[in-house]
């Protein structure tokens, strides 16, 4: 995906400097960026219900209002007050914001974290987690509201101290893990092991499906044979293994199609199909439309 269209930091950097400089208050650099009090319906008004890819890993605290986005190919329900995660190269779509709806934010690329952190990586931020979200209690909210709102008050210095807002960060992120630990814990207990298995099948998806059409990779992945592994996840989700497969793929040849000007040969070769042809049947038995005729629809 690395020559699609991404949110990256500088497009969110233009998306704040749009909304209300009396009531949003953030700090961009090429590394991170840290927002309070930011319209989270701006964002649908600009993207709409297209699929975007966000580039650096990113924290969001629904402080007000409510979401219902698509991330990773999954449907989320978000309402005040909860935190929300989202791994580095995370597809979402905007669906349903609230009117109201209202967060502060933290994104930081991949070498900013490595300078804030260290070799002493937080396990919630270690790679091996997607996205995850989880609500907040009153004193978990405020507490994380506080540290944020020092991480904003250290960069808006007349003199910034960088290793001091690099420690804050850091203190920030290690909070999230704890929370998130404590919440992971009790959640692995309660899932039951074919739930488990769902979601391990899931993260396998959101990772792999440009490149790795079949059930039987990701069956590999899972120690398990293709068909029980199919029953199971059709049992949890109501869906076919291969249906989710199936829309993780369709889903980034959307974004390619729409988002960037590489011709359909190209883009059928990136994500592992034969040929062409192949291609072309494949997209159009699932959306409808042949790719060209799909891209040709947002012509104009």
């Amino acid at each position: 995906m690395e020559n699609l269209e991404h949110f990256t930091l500088a497009r969110f950097k233009q998306l704040l400097e749009q909304q209300d400089a009396q009531t949003v208050q953030h700090y961009i650099s090429q590394n991170f960026v840290v927002a309070r009090h930011a319209n989270a319906s701006k964002f649908q008004t600009i993207f709409g219900h297209e699929p975007v890819v966000m580039d650096e890993m990113r924290i969001l605290i629904v402080v007000q209002g409510q979401a219902r986005p698509v991330i990773n190919l999954i449907e989320r329900h978000f309402q005040a007050p909860e935190l929300v995660y989202l791994g580095p190269n995370g597809l979402v779509q905007f669906h349903e914001v609230s009117s109201d709806a209202q967060g502060i934010g933290l994104s930081i690329s991949n070498e900013f974290l490595s300078l804030v952190l260290g070799t002493d990586i937080p396990k919630a931020f270690d790679g091996h987690l997607r996205d995850f979200h989880f609500r907040l209690q009153p004193d978990e909210l405020q507490l994380l509201d506080r540290l944020h709102l020092l991480i904003c008050e250290s960069v808006r210095l007349a003199t910034p101290n960088l290793p001091a807002t690099m420690r804050l960060i850091a203190a920030f992120l290690w909070l999230v893990d704890g929370l998130w630990s404590s919440r992971e814990d009790e959640e692995r207990t309660a899932l039951s092991r074919e739930q488990r298995l769902f979601a391990d099948f899931m993260q396998l998806v959101a990772q792999h499906a440009a490149h790795e059409h079949h059930i039987s990779y990701y069956a590999s992945q899972l120690c398990l044979s293709p068909r029980y592994m199919s029953s199971i996840i059709n049992k949890v989700s109501g869906k076919p293994a291969k249906q989710w497969i199936d829309e993780a793929i369709i889903a980034r040849i959307m974004v390619a199609l729409r988002h960037t000007d590489k011709p359909v040969a190209q883009i059928a070769d990136e994500m592992n199909f034969a040929n062409t042809s192949f291609f072309t049947k494949y997209f159009k038995r699932l959306s409808g439309m042949t790719p060209l005729q799909f891209r040709n629809s947002f012509s104009g």
